[in-house]
């Protein structure tokens, strides 16, 4: 195994080319105030695997491949199943 970072995420966005947006979302307390901090960040991932939104990845540094791209989806945690209605209010 290399020295690469991995991280894992959520796929929030699918809509260009071989390209996801990935949102990581990380949690910690505060040093001086002790309270919960939720901190995400969003990165763009080259994707061979075809992710759908909502799926959870592990993703991997890697050189940069475009203006914004420094990462690579590596394999796919979870598969989201979605359903007809969801993301549909009434």
């Amino acid at each position: 195994m290399n020295e690469r970072r991995r991280i894992t995420g959520v796929v929030t966005s699918n809509k260009m080319t071989k390209t996801v947006v990935v949102e990581i979302g990380r949690t910690f307390r505060h040093p001086l105030y002790r309270k919960v901090v939720h901190l995400s960040k969003r990165v763009k991932a080259h994707d061979e695997l075809g992710c759908q939104i909502g799926d959870q990845v592990q993703i991997v540094e890697s050189r940069p491949l475009s203006k914004d791209k420094r990462w690579v989806v590596e394999t796919i945690v979870k598969h989201e199943i979605r359903t007809a209605d969801s993301g549909v209010e009434a």
